[in-house]
């Protein structure tokens, strides 16, 4: 299939001096409201900030350091045992440094931690409840996207695991943001986070409120949509994956859904063998993201005039 001319603008690319104070000098436990005690020892629930603010925990050291370097994270509650304290204090002082009295350290033990977040939560000594996250515009996206950019979107994908593992890979193959939508797609969670381990504070979630506009603003922008799809017309590793693209993929089971499949440019599927149809959608993605970085790689290998 012979590719759309870009249409849009493809080819262009876009404190203080208070000293920092020692992890430890700011810690609340039986002082405060925030560590208030049960009768059985565990950390009570906070009962201030507004309700339905969205608040929520972050565990395990990539996901919760990364977010405490994250300039877009403007306030944070650090819970944390005495061990996970000395073996990350120069990130929790760098922390402090940036975020002052807006970041608050509690320290507590692994059965309070697991009072908190339950049973079976990861959370290596260390959680932060945090905010969400702001959703930028995607216009802000598409604004500072170069001439060879990938976005990922994604059509009603609910499964919280699998949107953190798509946001890891979209994290370390550069993608430039992953759209969702408003509605069908899962909240930040503690769990999305744990799974992204780090790439939500790397790659920027957008929510759209409707896919279908949002493909057809990045085809005006100069993006070639290519859906993935078991039934695509063209296999992945045939198509054209230079300039700005943007891999769609459904969820699995239902997949593609049948006007974001007729917004696609192309369907393109990837080359498994029959008895397997069908990957788990951040498999997908991960492939997809390879093949696009490996397309880079083998356009900058080229000669001049190839």
């Amino acid at each position: 299939m012979k590719r759309r001319k870009h249409s849009g603008p493809g080819a262009g690319g876009p404190g203080g001096g208070r000293p920092p104070r020692r992890p430890g000098s700011s810690h609340s436990q039986d002082a405060t409201p925030e560590a208030r005690r049960s009768a059985d020892g565990a950390l009570q629930p906070r009962r201030d900030g507004a309700p339905g603010d969205g608040r929520y925990w972050i565990y395990g050291h990539h996901a919760v350091l990364a977010a405490l370097r994250n300039p877009r994270r403007r306030r944070a509650r650090l819970l944390l045992t005495r061990e996970a304290e000395a073996q990350f204090s120069p990130e929790i002082e760098r922390a402090q440094e940036r975020l002052g009295e807006r970041l608050e350290l509690v320290r507590a033990d692994r059965e309070q931690l697991e009072a908190r977040l339950g049973p079976n939560a990861v959370h290596q000594g260390i959680a932060a409840e945090v905010l969400p996250l702001p959703s930028p515009a995607l216009e802000e996206v598409l604004a500072a996207a170069g001439r060879r950019a990938i976005l990922l979107v994604l059509d009603q994908v609910t499964d919280p695991q699998n949107v953190g593992a798509i946001l890891r890979s979209a994290a370390a193959f550069g993608a430039h943001a992953v759209v969702v939508t408003q509605h069908h797609s899962p909240p930040e969670t503690g769990s999305l986070a744990k799974a992204a381990s780090g790439g939500l504070e790397q790659v920027p979630l957008l929510r759209v409120p409707n896919l279908v506009q949002a493909l057809e603003g990045l085809k005006k922008a100069g993006f070639w949509c290519l859906g993935l799809a078991a039934d695509g017309t063209e296999p992945l590793d045939r198509a054209a994956l230079d300039g700005r693209i943007a891999f769609v993929l459904g969820a699995e089971g239902t997949g593609l859904r049948r006007l974001t499949r007729e917004h696609c440019d192309l369907l393109v599927r990837l080359p498994t063998r029959p008895g397997l149809v069908q990957l788990n959608v951040s498999n997908a993605a991960a492939i997809a993201l390879y093949e696009w970085a490996g397309a880079d790689s083998s356009a900058e290998g080229e000669p001049e005039g190839a």
